[in-house]
């Protein structure tokens, strides 16, 4: 097993996850600005791109159980089980209206920030991937809440 607290801090993904958040940036600036017609496709397109996302994160952690966990076990069981959160969350959000879509949505990313912050997901995961978190999910909430707003107050 790989020791997450001396892994480097690699470029790479650091870029992929400031790409990532283009589409919530584009999104949650489009919902405002965007001729009306076009600030409802805004809205779907973010909320479909959320639901993506989030549930891509749940997958992350059912590869740290195969990799990580030894099967059968109390850790690889309830981690994989937990994996699949994001997706069973992201999903029927589809389904609600927007603003409680957006609600759980936003809520789901910060679950799982929380669950990677707990003692079992900081030792099997680097320490620059968790920092990468910290950053990538401070821009999707607020993201989210601007959306929130949007759709609160202008309706």
């Amino acid at each position: 097993m790989n020791n997450p607290e001396h892994s480097p801090s690699p470029g790479l993904p650091f870029w992929l996850g400031c790409a990532g958040l283009i589409p919530f940036f584009v999104g949650a600036v489009c919902v405002f600005v965007a001729p009306i017609l076009w600030q409802a496709l805004a809205i779907k397109a973010f909320l479909f791109y959320s639901a993506v996302i989030l549930s891509f994160l749940g997958g992350i952690h059912w590869g740290v159980a195969m990799s990580q966990d030894a099967p059968g076990t109390k850790g690889f069981n309830v981690r994989l089980v937990l994996s699949m959160v994001p997706s069973l969350l992201a999903w029927p959000a589809l389904l609600l209206n927007y603003v409680a879509g957006v609600l759980v949505l936003m809520i789901g990313f910060l679950l799982i920030r929380l669950y990677e912050r707990q003692a079992s997901s900081t030792k099997r995961l680097p320490r620059w991937y968790q920092n990468l978190r910290s950053l990538l999910t401070v821009v999707v909430v607020l993201c989210h809440l601007a959306v929130l707003v949007r759709l609160n107050i202008m309706g």
